[in-house]
Parts: structure tokens; sequence; C-alpha cells
């Protein structure tokens, strides 16, 4: 029973991390710019290539491009459809970057915001170590300064 409750942890964790990434703002903007990108460069593409016949070719070959599947069933042919498919490719590969620090920035985010707490908690118990330190030598000064009184009295009795 044991795999099961690590199945049971593991689809929650795979919730929460779902929760927290559709919080981001930044990742529906990246996903996105990542859509209009494959549709106009698919548009651009069906425009400037005789090889590729319609929109939806266009936009299945920008998008096989960017995501750098490349199934090869429509690629560009002519100079243009192929230097715009290079630049296609180095979109995709900023793009994947970007998602993958914005996956990780979320999971950092959360241990983060773990760690802050217990930082917190460990302040909170310094600074009452602190305060009962200072107690400590304040009632410690004070018996220094009684004990160097009694010295003083116990010296000027001898004499």
């Amino acid at each position: 029973m044991s795999w099961l409750n690590e199945s049971r942890n593991a689809i929650q964790w795979a919730n929460h991390l779902k929760t927290d990434l559709l919080k981001s703002k930044h990742l529906g903007y990246l996903l996105l710019l990542a859509m209009m990108v494959t549709i106009f460069v698919g548009f651009m593409l069906f425009l400037i290539d005789p090889n590729i016949d319609s929109p939806f070719d266009g936009i299945w070959s920008a998008w096989g491009t960017m995501t750098h599947v490349g199934f090869g069933d429509v690629v560009p042919t002519s100079f243009f459809g192929r230097l715009l498919a290079a630049g296609l490719i180095l979109f995709g590969l900023v793009f994947f970057s970007l998602f993958t620090a914005l996956v990780s920035v979320t999971l950092i985010g959360r241990n983060v915001d773990m760690i802050g707490i217990g930082v917190q908690r460990i302040e909170q118990e310094t600074t009452s170590i602190q305060s009962e330190e200072n107690k400590i030598l304040d009632e410690l000064k004070h018996l220094h300064k009684r004990m160097d009184e009694l010295e003083n009295t116990l010296s000027l009795q001898k004499n």
C-alpha cells in the first residue's frame, strides 16, 4: 500500500504545481506569445513558400519547427521560408528556456516561502534569546557592582 500513498502524494504535488503555474501571469503571457508567433509565422510561411498549401499547413509547420519536433511532413523549401523557419527555431529555443525558467521559479518559490517562515521563526527566537541574554548580563553587572562595593567595604574595615 506504500506505492498507493506515494502515487497519491505525487498526484497532489502535481496538482499543487499546476495550480501555482496557473496563477503565474507570465506563463499565460508566454503561451499567448507562442500561439501568436506560431499563427503569424504559419500564415507567413503559407504566403511566401510554394510547398505550403494552406494556412493550416503553415501553422502546423511553424508549430513543429518551434517545438523542435520536426515531423517533416510540411517543410518550407524556398529561401525565405527556410530563413523564417530558422528564426522560428531560435524563438523556440528562447521560448522553451523561458518556460523551463518559469517552472523552476515556481518550484523554487514554493520552497522559498517555506524557508521564509522558518527564518522568521528563528529570528523571533533569536530576539527572545538576545533579550534574555541582555537581562542576564545586566544582572551580572549589578552583581559585579555589589561585589566591588562589598570588597571596598571590607578593605576599609581592615584598615
